[in-house]
């Protein structure tokens, strides 16, 4: 499970950066400048629950370990 997270976690930084590229400044909200903006933010999402599903294994883990 470990490694999954973090191989997505990796694969969603690398479609921060690429859309991150594609972004036009002067018309921010207009044509591809939205999709990657959408884009962006659904990968800040997964990147969250990602982490959010490691503390929780960890947590898990450590309750278990004390039982």
């Amino acid at each position: 499970m470990k490694y999954f997270t973090i191989i997505v976690t990796i694969i969603a930084t690398g479609f921060i950066i690429y859309n991150s590229t594609m972004l036009d400044f002067d018309n921010l909200f207009e044509g591809q400048s939205i999709i990657a903006l959408i884009t962006i933010f659904a990968s800040l999402c997964a990147i969250v629950i990602l982490q959010v599903l490691r503390l929780s294994k960890r947590v898990d883990d450590k309750l278990k370990g004390k039982s």
